[in-house]
C-alpha cells in the first residue's frame, strides 16, 4: 500500500514537473527569426481575444502558457494599437511591449488631446473635427442611451444615475481627461469606449474607498468636476469646503456650476438671473442646496483624489487669487473682506 502511494506521488510529481516545463517552454520565442509581424489590438479586445490572436499570428507557441502568464500578471495593461513583433520575441518581451503602447509608426494613427476642465461639449467638436462628422452627430452617439446601456455592464462606474432627466448629457465627466491615438477609421463609440477604458483605469483604485464614501461615484465624479474648475493650488482643501457646507446644508454656492447651467462660457459675465436661476446645476440659487445633478466637466485625476479625501477642517468658505493661490476663511465678513483685499492688491482671479 505504502509503495503504492509513494507510486502515485511520484507521477503526480512527474506530471507536475513535465507541466512547468511546459510552461516556461511556452514562454520561449516560437523561432530565431526576426522578421516584423505587423500586428493589431483593437479598441475593446479583451487580455484573452488578443492571446487567441497572438497564437493565430503565429508569435507564441502554447496559448495555455500565455493564458497562465497573463493570469500571473494582472498588472499587464494591454493597450490597443498597431504593434511591430517577430517570432524571436518570447512571450514577455511581446507582452511587455504592448504593456508599454510601444505602437509602430503607422500613417493610419492619429493622436487626440482631450484637457481636463473641458465640457462634453468642447469634446464633441473635437472629435467631429477628426472623424470629419458634425458636432450634432457626436452628440447624437454620446446620449445614446442603447448605446450607453450596452456599454453599463462593462463599466462598474456607469450607473442610472447618468439617466436623471434633469442631466444635460448623460456621459458628461465620465470621459477621461488624457492623450489618445486612434486608427483614422475609429467610430465615435470607438473613441467613448477608448476614453471610458482610461476613465476605469483611474477610478477602479480607487472602487473600495468610493464604495466606503457617504457619496456614490457620480456624486464624486459631480464634485471633483466642480474642484477641477475652482482653480486651487489646495484641492483637498477646497473638497473639504464642499464637503462641510454639504454636512450643514448649506448651498455650494459655486460660481463654476452656474456656468454650466446657463451653457456659458468663462470670458462671459454672469447676471442677476443667471446667478438666481433654477435647474439641476446651479448651486448659486435656491434650488440645489447639495451636489448638482451630474458633472460639468471631466475632472482630472488630482481632482477625483480630492474628491475622495478631502481635508478635514472647519472652513467653509475659500477663494483663490490670480496665482491659484488658496485663502480659507469661516465666516462670510472674513470671505467678504479677503476678496475685497485680492481685489484691492490686484490678486483678483478672472476667467478667461
Amino acid at each position: 500500500m505504502k509503495k503504492k502511494v509513494l507510486i502515485i506521488i511520484g507521477v503526480l510529481l512527474l506530471l507536475i514537473a513535465i507541466l512547468i516545463g511546459l510552461y516556461f517552454y511556452g514562454l520561449t520565442p516560437v523561432s530565431k527569426s526576426s522578421k516584423s509581424v505587423e500586428f493589431k489590438i483593437n479598441t475593446g479586445d479583451s487580455k484573452i481575444d488578443i492571446v487567441d490572436n497572438l497564437d493565430n499570428a503565429g508569435l507564441i507557441k502554447f496559448k495555455i502558457s500565455a493564458y497562465i502568464y497573463v493570469g500571473l500578471n494582472r498588472h499587464l495593461n494591454l493597450q490597443a494599437g498597431n504593434y511591430k513583433l517577430a517570432p524571436n520575441m518570447s512571450l514577455k518581451d511581446i507582452l511587455n511591449k504592448i504593456n508599454k503602447g510601444d505602437i509602430s509608426n503607422n500613417d493610419n494613427i492619429y493622436t487626440i488631446t482631450f484637457v481636463e476642465g473641458k465640457r462634453l461639449t468642447d469634446y464633441a467638436k473635437i472629435i467631429a473635427q477628426k472623424t470629419n462628422t458634425k458636432v450634432e452627430d457626436v452628440l447624437k452617439v454620446l446620449n445614446d442611451k442603447n448605446f450607453i446601456k450596452e456599454l453599463m455592464p462593462n463599466y462598474w462606474f456607469l450607473t442610472d444615475n447618468i439617466f436623471n432627466n434633469k442631466i444635460y448629457y448623460p456621459l458628461e465627466g465620465y470621459l477621461y481627461p488624457s492623450t489618445y491615438e486612434f486608427y483614422k477609421d475609429s467610430t465615435i463609440k470607438d473613441i467613448i469606449i477608448k476614453m471610458l477604458d482610461a476613465t476605469n483605469d483611474v477610478l477602479t483604485p480607487f472602487q473600495k474607498s468610493i464604495e466606503n464614501n457617504s457619496y456614490n461615484v457620480h456624486q464624486i465624479l459631480t464634485l471633483a468636476s466642480i474642484i477641477e474648475l475652482e482653480g486651487s493650488d489646495d484641492r483637498a482643501g477646497v473638497a473639504g469646503v464642499f464637503y462641510n457646507r454639504l454636512k450643514a446644508n448649506w448651498t455650494l454656492g459655486s460660481d463654476v456650476t452656474t456656468y454650466y447651467a446657463v451653457n456659458k462660457s468663462f470670458s462671459e459675465d454672469l447676471t442677476t438671473n443667471d446667478l438666481n436661476s433654477c435647474n439641476g446645476y446651479n448651486t448659486r440659487g435656491n434650488c440645489v442646496s447639495g451636489l448638482p445633478v451630474g458633472p460639468i466637466c471631466s475632472p482630472s485625476k488630482s481632482s477625483i483624489e480630492a474628491a475622495i479625501n478631502p481635508s478635514k477642517h472647519d472652513y467653509y468658505f475659500f477663494v483663490a487669487d490670480k496665482n491659484k493661490k488658496t485663502y480659507f476663511t469661516k465666516t462670510s465678513s472674513e470671505h467678504e473682506a479677503k476678496v475685497n483685499e485680492l481685489k484691492n492688491n490686484g490678486l483678483w482671479y478672472e476667467y478667461n
